[in-house]
């Protein structure tokens, strides 16, 4: 009789947090941000009906009502480029972050729940894939193995797990402990019950923090290896536009400065967007702002 009960307040925490979360200044531009480069990447290539590799306009044209950013040393729309520029970083963003979060979730909530063998096995595991620096494994593999996107989202996503994986770890660890789960194991429910009905529900907040900040930092290493020249020659991205641009940075701006805002507001975006998500679903790891309201109901 007390399900009921627990929906509801689960209902009143997150209405609570959401109110929250929009009721503060860098989540709102963070999501902002987000989402305008989201909808540029999603419906930008089917806006900007050019192709990105064609090579039919004339060269270096500013940016004007025909070509709104104008076009390339080669006579190609910006506009296209940039749009499918930014849909090739969502795409190898979400890909890595949907398989870490798989991997890193699993192990990590299996290593902390059950323990024993598989917990020191897993955080070995763990240790030896952090202790190789994440963006040079990248460069290695992509140079003796090719520069394909398939290749550097399953380099980045084998890579990426080991920070959910001690998250989820440590939250399980926590979440094991506490009354309500004891009550339960007490009551006869069983280990599957108890992980996935009781403790990863409680764990998951820490991970949803944490995917907005990793998703910048995936977005700046693509774009690192684009602008190196280790990106995929068939795909159109936008560190590989900016590195397009160096030889040019002088008399035609419109060549970097475009992609470059793309990138800057999807980075900047996802970080605010994280900061503040964190703050609102750990308000005592948060500073004090004057400005922030209680929306608690009363």
């Amino acid at each position: 009789m007390t399900e009921p009960a627990a929906s509801s307040g689960d209902d009143v925490l997150r209405w609570r947090w959401a109110h929250r979360f929009v009721g503060r200044l860098d989540g709102v531009i963070g999501l902002t941000l987000t989402s305008m480069v989201s909808l540029l990447g999603l419906f930008g290539p089917r806006l900007a009906t050019a192709d990105p590799q064609a090579m039919e306009n004339p060269t270096f044209v500013r940016p004007s009502r025909a070509f709104p950013m104008g076009t390339d040393a080669v006579g190609r729309d910006l506009f296209s480029r940039v749009a499918h520029g930014a849909g090739t970083s969502l795409v190898i963003v979400v890909a890595v972050l949907v398989i870490s979060t798989v991997i890193g979730v699993g192990l990590g909530s299996s290593a902390g729940f059950f323990g024993g063998i598989l917990d020191s096995t897993v955080m070995r595991l763990v240790d030896l894939i952090q202790s190789i620096p994440r963006f040079l494994l990248a460069i290695v593999v992509v140079a003796l193995l090719g520069s394909e996107y398939e290749k550097l989202i399953l380099v980045l996503s084998l890579t990426s797990w080991t920070f959910l994986a001690r998250l989820v770890r440590a939250e399980v660890l926590s979440v094991t402990r506490r009354d309500f789960v004891e009550s339960a194991r007490s009551a006869g429910a069983s280990g599957f019950r108890l992980l996935f009905g009781h403790v990863l529900p409680n764990a998951l907040p820490a991970v949803v923090v944490m995917l907005p900040l990793m998703a910048s930092r995936l977005v700046l290493i693509e774009a690192g290896l684009a602008f190196l020249g280790l990106a995929d020659q068939t795909r159109v991205s936008l560190g590989f536009l900016i590195a397009e641009a160096q030889p040019h940075l002088r008399y035609y701006w419109w060549l970097s400065v475009f992609p470059g805002l793309v990138l800057v507001a999807l980075v900047l975006g996802l970080t605010l967007a994280g900061e503040a998500l964190n703050d609102v679903l750990n308000p005592a790891t948060a500073p004090e702002r004057k400005n922030e309201v209680d929306v608690a109901p009363s």
